[in-house]
């Protein structure tokens, strides 16, 4: 608004930021300056949408199923369908896009550098959406015009959601085509079919067996316990970077949702201290597991198998009572798991390598979309509009290594929001940070890895050991997945695959170093083996047919044949026809078999016999329905297949029976 007023304008649309962008589009339609007015609401939407789009593609966030992806897909579809209105009807997002780097990009360095990416996001999802929604809309319109035949005005919320489940038509845009005309869509009823849909598919599971918790119980357990003087006024003190191990004393003990002053051997509690030094799941980090020891006489035991927040400043151990009884107002000795802590922060700091070598590897696009951080193993999801190659891979792979044996220090440093940013750390979209930061940096005199982090890491690379890729994979359009190991992890990989290694040598009567030449030649001989297997078969099938065709039975004067040839293949069974019919040039063949498990069926007319009305398409579809299956093909030459192959006699007898009833 700004700019509009600056530049003496009556629109926003007029101004140097989106004036371009709307040119662009009217270079692609054709329009006249007074076509353009009469179109003014899908230029704006498009102009608009095309801006959102491309920065939210450049932050990583690409079109999806969820949330934020979501989010975006239902921009890039609502921009897509408002094109089509003005005759856009091949993917056209990608120029329109093209204009908003080339407006933007001086100023904002990521739309230029994820240029590749914004542009291939826009151009595939378009064509998704052409190619999946079309149905959607059609059905719709159909819908349309039987509710204007009703008279009503609303379309139901449980149809609306039908589109949208059933042929990927977004509420929005399903809101935008019935206003147009003259509709309304029961948006309540949407939703609740929306959820109804949601529970019936183990989506509302969230919280497990606290789904139904109370966080007043816990909002009011803080207040009293400030009040009281035995806990800070900002919550429980959570400090999982310093100490592995906490004295403290039980301030709560809370069963089946309500606060209780002791528990028992095989109780499921949380457990409420005024400080602990676990790691609560954030970031794709996995919570610390351990255990709370009693230091009071007689002693009791709680091993801790989660953490968790249930509101601001209450941080609970969750766990089983293993042994004695545990009160509240017990002192206690409450240690982190540090083998299990150990292993989760060498896959931390793997994430963060990773990261940095996709970048080197693939290009800043290449941005992080999720993770998780486990103790066996790390999981990374990132934008990438393809597979990687195995060229990729190892490059990747062998980075992360190369960073993890030079024995790179991580520098942590606390500091504010903004300097961070302005510095070049990487900051997830969508994320909340507070005013101030932790920052991890990798690399020695200029880092090559700078990220706001608030998880646990190795103290330096070399502490990770050895990084392993095991898979990578496609959760989406436009997103990747990298799976992989570090440290014990790795280790176990290795181990299991060198026995495996030895296992498969012992079995080739070789030794490991020979495996693979081992392997190659008895494919080899296994190859051939099947070859003169299967020529075997194919001579021993050709004497059988021999034997058929030196007595083939007459039906009103022509040669009629209809056998079954076990075990031929489709392609010896057309030879046969062929042959077959080179010595009858006037007759009808059926050949069967079965292949796979499966029944085959071949029939050949010849031309003269087509002209008294037998068709070999009709034949083979008529034998094959004792199969269990289905067929056709050409009047000449046709195909048919089952699935009951012991029906094949059955068969047999319909298509004589078929062919004696039209001679």
């Amino acid at each position: 608004r700004t700019a509009l007023v600056l530049q003496g304008v009556d629109s926003n649309y007029k101004t140097d930021l989106l004036k371009p962008t709307m040119d662009t589009i009217q270079h692609l339609t054709g329009h006249t300056d007074e076509e353009r007015a009469a179109f003014l609401t899908p230029y704006r939407v498009i102009t608009d949408h095309s801006r959102a789009a491309a920065f939210l593609i450049a932050d990583g966030v690409v079109p999806g199923n969820t949330g934020r992806n979501y989010v975006s897909r239902m921009i890039i579809r609502r921009a897509a369908r408002f094109g089509s209105l003005m005759g856009l009807n091949e993917p056209f997002l990608a120029q329109v896009a093209m204009s908003v780097i080339e407006n933007y990009g001086d100023f904002y360095s990521e739309l230029a550098r994820n240029k590749t990416a914004i542009l291939d996001n826009l151009t595939r999802e378009e064509t998704r959406f052409q190619r999946t929604v079309e149905a959607g809309v059609s059905k719709l319109e159909a819908m349309l015009d039987q509710t204007q035949g009703s008279g009503q005005k609303s379309i139901p919320g449980g149809k609306a959601f039908d589109l949208y489940a059933t042929y990927g038509l977004p509420l929005e845009i399903t809101r935008d085509i019935v206003r147009e005309q003259g509709f309304e869509v029961d948006e309540g009823g949407f939703q609740t079919a929306m959820e109804q849909h949601r529970l019936a598919s183990g989506a509302g599971e969230v919280f497990g067996v606290f789904g139904d918790e109370n966080i007043e119980l816990y909002q009011d357990l803080l207040v009293e316990l400030v009040n009281g003087g035995k806990i800070d006024s900002q919550g429980v003190n959570n400090d999982p970077y310093e100490n592995y191990e906490v004295e403290g004393t039980v301030l709560a003990l809370i069963k089946d949702g309500a606060s209780v002053t002791s528990a028992e051997p095989g109780d499921q509690v949380e457990v409420l201290l005024p400080e602990t030094p676990f790691y609560v799941e954030a970031g794709g980090q996995v919570s610390d597991t351990g255990s709370i020891i009693s230091l009071s006489d007689p002693g009791w035991e709680i091993k801790v198998t989660d953490m968790r927040q249930p509101a601001a400043g209450v941080i609970l151990h969750v766990g089983e009572v293993i042994s004695g009884n545990p009160n509240s107002g017990d002192r206690v000795l409450a240690r982190v798991d540090i083998q299990r802590r150990l292993d989760i922060m060498r896959n931390h700091t793997a994430t963060h390598l990773l990261h940095a070598e996709l970048h080197a590897v693939l290009g800043d696009h290449a941005r992080q979309a999720g993770s998780l951080v486990a103790p066996d193993r790390l999981r990374f999801d990132f934008t990438h509009p393809e597979a990687l190659t195995a060229d990729q891979l190892d490059r990747i792979e062998a980075g992360v290594n190369r960073n993890i044996f030079a024995n790179y220090a991580l520098d942590i440093v606390y500091k504010p929001l903004q300097e961070a940013i302005n510095e070049g750390a990487m900051a997830l979209f969508g994320e909340k940070y507070a005013e101030n930061v932790r920052t991890i940096s990798i690399g020695r005199d200029e880092p090559f890895s700078y990220e706001l982090c608030g998880g646990t890491h190795v103290g330096e690379t070399a502490d990770i050991g050895t990084f392993l890729i095991t898979s990578e994979s496609s959760v989406g359009a436009g997103l990747r997945r990298i799976e992989a190991v570090t440290g014990h992890g790795a280790y176990e990989l290795v181990h299991h695959r060198f026995n495996l290694l030895d296992q498969t040598a012992r079995l080739l009567d070789t030794n490991s170093e020979q495996v693979l030449d081992k392997t190659r030649t008895v494919l080899e001989q296994l190859d051939q083996a099947r070859k003169q297997i299967s020529s075997l078969r194919r001579d021993m099938t050709a004497q059988d047919f021999n034997r058929l065709m030196e007595d083939v039975p007459l039906v009103a004067g022509v040669p009629i044949l209809i056998a079954s040839l076990p075990e031929a293949d489709a392609e010896t069974l057309r030879e046969m026809t062929d042959h077959y019919r080179q010595k009858y040039p006037s007759s009808v063949v059926l050949l069967a078999s079965v292949s796979a498990g499966r029944p085959l069926l071949i029939a050949a007319v010849t031309e003269d016999l087509v002209a008294r009305g037998l068709h070999a398409g009709e034949l083979v579809k008529y034998a094959a329905q004792p199969l269990g299956g289905s067929g056709g093909g050409r009047p000449t030459l046709a195909q048919a297949g089952g699935k009951d192959p012991k029906q094949l006699d059955k068969a047999l007898s319909k298509a004589q029976e078929w062919v004696e009833g039209k001679l």
